[in-house]
């Protein structure tokens, strides 16, 4: 479903992603995981048609990504690190809104809405505006939107971030149930291991710009001799605390600013 090889992306003469290659099949639940500054942002950029690689090929269910971004886009849905729902819109207003954007038939558009919002426990609150919504629901309201158009693949970009335990647990439980029953591809990021260790089936390490090891958790326990998924990433990635602009210059931050553009 997603095959990258020797992609990179620089930035002027900084390299954040440099020459990285891996595959992701259909149905999988597979977890990208790095320090900050690592690359991971800037790869899903890449993957989400956001950033235009420099160098390498991409492509999501056969297609090339920078020859065909349009059909690309209504291949997968996203859910961003940072909140991009209308608060002043309900949650079917911001559900219905999503649909005519990907131009959905208002028949199948009606049903599916239900559907998810039935899924996510959020139907008895279809008519309340999203800024009454707690974290955890407007969470599950995204991760429904962006399943929304039926896509063939899911990015979850750090999507249980400051969210409460039991609530990470629920989100990640309608997540392993759309995948086992709709086959959903699951491509997610987090900083939480224990996360990943539960919902992933494989996972890749990126580090300064460059994949450092790829399997599943115990295959990456086992290459690292320890006894988790946390201890295995900090031997392949080290203790130290990153910064996501540790190594980069003003000029290097600047150019980068231009290409990334205001995230909020």
């Amino acid at each position: 479903m997603i095959e990258v090889q020797n992609l990179t992306k620089k930035f002027g003469d900084f390299t954040a992603v440099d020459a990285i290659s891996f595959d992701v099949a259909g149905g999988e639940i597979f977890a990208f995981l790095g320090p900050n500054g690592a690359g991971k942002t800037t790869t899903i950029k890449m993957l989400t048609t956001l950033l235009t690689p420099t160098s390498g090929t991409l492509r999501i269910d056969g297609l090339d990504v920078s020859r065909n971004p349009n059909e690309v886009r209504k291949r997968f849905g996203i859910v961003f690190q940072d909140p991009s729902l209308d608060g002043d819109l309900t949650a079917w207003e911001n559900m219905e809104l999503h649909g005519i954007f990907y131009h959905m038939p208002r028949k199948l558009r009606i049903e599916r809405t239900e559907q998810l919002l039935k899924l996510f426990e959020l139907w008895e609150r279809r008519k309340e505006q999203v800024k009454l919504f707690s974290g955890g629901m407007k969470r599950r309201l995204e991760i429904a939107r962006g399943l929304l158009h039926t896509p063939k693949i899911l990015f979850l970009d750090e999507p249980t971030l400051g969210l409460d335990p039991q609530t990470r647990n629920q989100l990640w439980i309608h997540v392993k149930h759309l995948n086992q029953t709709e086959g959903v591809t699951v491509f997610l990021t987090t900083h939480y291991m224990d996360e990943a260790d539960r919902v992933a089936q494989r996972i890749a390490v990126i580090d300064h710009g460059k994949i450092v090891a790829q399997g599943s958790p115990n295959e990456l326990k086992r290459q690292t001799e320890t006894e988790s998924l946390e201890e295995a990433f900090l031997a392949l990635t080290g203790s130290t605390i990153r910064d996501e602009s540790a190594n980069v210059s003003a000029d290097q931050m600047r150019a980068m600013a231009r290409m990334w553009g205001n995230r909020r």
